[in-house]
């Protein structure tokens, strides 16, 4: 088969562990997924839960023990971090039932869901998509994939990002709204997950606002911490 341009190469992020990388279909988001974080942004209750999607491209992948360089957004003047645990799909399905979600998660890792605020409240305000806000290049670091299995009791796990050394987000795994397998039961009402498929799950309250020369750090117990630098 020939192509009018060369295809561009598959996105994929290591694994720890393991030569073979996962291959990354799709990038689902939570949005809202902590109480604490939902009343900052002016919300209360516990909504049904609800996504957004970021393109495979928008990942920056983050090696262990790098800080890795990512660039000040055009368009914005309010450039925000929202630390994530991310679930790994190995095992696709739809209508998957919460009791059996488990069974399809191949793994976790650190994210940063990184957003253009200011964007994305104008969206908001005018009744318009929000892409602008959430889905541009770059947006979405990660780190290393952990397997299930060496990732201990990640329902447990804290989860936490500094800003130059500074704590600006700290919380537990536990505190998430919608949890792991109700979030995979919600979402493959909807689509059709597949092997490869990210799920950035929510962020805690604390989300701020971070420019160049900052460096992020985000930390999940049990998994690959990340470094990151705008620039």
């Amino acid at each position: 088969m020939s192509y009018v341009f060369p295809p561009p190469p598959v996105v994929s992020v290591p694994v720890v562990g393991r030569e073979q990388r996962f291959a990354v279909h799709r990038i689902y988001c939570v949005g809202r997924n902590y109480e604490e974080h939902a009343r900052e942004m002016g919300f209360t209750g516990r909504e049904p839960p609800f996504f957004f999607m970021k393109p495979a491209d928008a990942l920056v992948v983050v090696p262990p023990d790098e800080v890795v360089d990512v660039p000040y957004p055009p368009l914005t003047a309010n450039y925000h971090h929202e630390i994530e645990l991310v679930v790994a799909i190995g095992v696709g399905g739809k209508q998957i039932r919460a009791a059996d979600a488990m069974r399809h998660v191949y793994g976790y890792a650190v994210g940063l869901d990184m957003t253009r605020r200011d964007l994305q409240s104008d969206m908001k305000k005018q009744g318009r998509p929000w892409c602008i806000g959430k889905a541009f290049d770059h947006s979405a670091p990660i780190g290393a994939i952990t397997p299930a299995a060496g990732a201990g009791d990640i329902t447990q796990a804290e989860i936490a990002v500094q800003v130059n050394g500074q704590d600006r987000q700290r919380s537990l795994i536990s505190k998430l709204i919608w949890n792991i397998p109700e979030t995979i039961e919600h979402l493959s009402a909807a689509w059709e997950l597949q092997a490869g498929d990210l799920i950035y799950t929510g962020t805690p309250e604390g989300v701020a606002a971070v420019v160049s020369g900052d460096t992020m750090t985000g930390t999940i117990t049990g998994l690959e911490s990340i470094q990151v630098r705008v620039v």
